[in-house]
């Protein structure tokens, strides 16, 4: 059994018994507003631990939850890299999905530079362009562009799997283009177009280059190239801590790094946070059945019927979940850090309420343990 799970476990006991409450107005109304600045609550943390720290950087799928649109799903995504700007937060990354109608990052290489641009320090990256279905000089050319303009904060983090349906995926580029050529080789390919060739703006403009998997063949690939890895915790949470053994095991070169994503909904009290986890406990709820549907309100979620079988496949399927006050989330955060010996993290937050989802951030970007970059204000 993978470590990391009986650190999040505790927290699902509460939030299986709130998903089953009935709806709470003071709950629900508490404000997730901050009543400091983000400043003073950074400055003030930090005073207050000499733990040891990691990174904390972003993952955004630009989600489109019930009621909202595409548009407006990537508006919020360039408020909330704003905000984790401001916070100190290190990356901003976004994926490459295709033909989700709950997701609106699809043209990857096209975000990452409006981010890059309505940004000023944060890196900026691909979390991450899914190699098969492109051609490696053209995503060369892509990046290494986003590399000049935004000098040293473009991060190229690279995948392999489809990225949607597969009809879907085939009108982005057909299966034959796709499978050509050995995933490894198309990655070999991609690097060796930053080093010379005809992808001209690419050439001596390489962005900082980051494998992506959630399984220990990705793990052993990253390792056996020299590359810093990112694992889909949020993806795979029990293959995690053998992932991370692996890459590092297998790993060619003077320093590795390993990143892990995981999902994290913060709030001002765990009552509060578990409320808002119900949205994405209805929404997997859903999927484990086989239908579909955009990330609904909490007031929806919570008014749900649950029965003990709906708890059990929710427990679960959110099992690498944190959700909780400031203080259950620092506690989940550094023990999978400690378990794990992830170098950095990178948070998503499943949250339907945009306010919600940004106070999310800003309590994570105070936590002692966890560090930011102090930016003046």
């Amino acid at each position: 059994m993978d470590p990391t799970l009986p650190v999040l476990e505790h927290q699902f006991e509460s939030f299986i018994r709130s998903v089953q409450r009935s709806h709470s107005p003071a709950i629900a109304q508490s404000s997730d507003r901050p009543s400091r600045s983000r400043r003073a609550r950074v400055e003030a943390s930090r005073r207050e631990s000499d733990l040891p720290s990691v990174p904390l950087s972003v993952l955004d799928t630009s989600p489109i939850v019930a009621g909202s649109t595409a548009a407006e799903a990537l508006h919020r995504t360039l408020d909330l890299a704003r905000l984790v700007d401001d916070l100190g937060y290190h990356r901003y990354w976004v994926p490459e999905h295709h033909g989700m109608r709950g997701v609106a990052c699809a043209a990857t290489a096209v975000v990452v530079g409006r981010i890059a641009a309505a940004t000023t320090r944060i890196r900026v990256g691909s979390g991450g362009v899914l190699l098969p279905n492109h051609a490696p000089l053209v995503v060369a050319e892509q990046f290494g562009t986003l590399e000049i303009f935004h000098l040293g904060r473009i991060d190229l983090g690279v995948g392999r799997a489809l990225g949607g349906r597969r009809p879907v995926v085939d009108l982005v580029r057909g299966e034959q283009s796709r499978t050509a050529f050995p995933f490894r080789e198309q990655l070999a390919q991609l690097l060796d177009h930053f080093r010379s060739g005809p992808a001209v703006p690419a050439v001596g403009h390489r962005p900082e280059v980051w494998l992506l998997g959630s399984s220990r063949t990705s793990a052993e690939l990253a390792g056996a190239l020299g590359l810093p890895y990112a694992f889909a915790a949020h993806l795979n949470p029990a293959g995690a801590a053998e992932a991370v053994g692996t890459y590092r095991t297998a790993f060619v070169g003077a320093a590795p790094r390993v990143l892990l994503g995981v999902p994290v909904i913060a709030a001002d009290t765990d009552a509060r946070a578990e409320w808002l986890a119900a949205s994405i406990a209805l929404k997997v709820l859903d999927r484990a059945r086989g239908e579909r549907r955009l990330l609904p309100t909490a007031e929806e979620a919570n008014a749900y019927p649950y029965t003990a079988e709906d708890r059990a496949v929710i427990r679960e399927r959110l099992a690498g979940h944190v959700v909780g006050s400031a203080a259950t989330v620092q506690d989940a955060l550094q023990r999978l850090v400690d378990d794990t010996g992830a170098d950095e993290l990178m948070i998503t937050t499943p949250v339907h309420d945009h306010i919600a989802r940004r106070r999310s951030y800003e309590i994570c970007g105070t936590l002692p343990s966890h560090t930011t970059e102090a930016v003046s204000q």
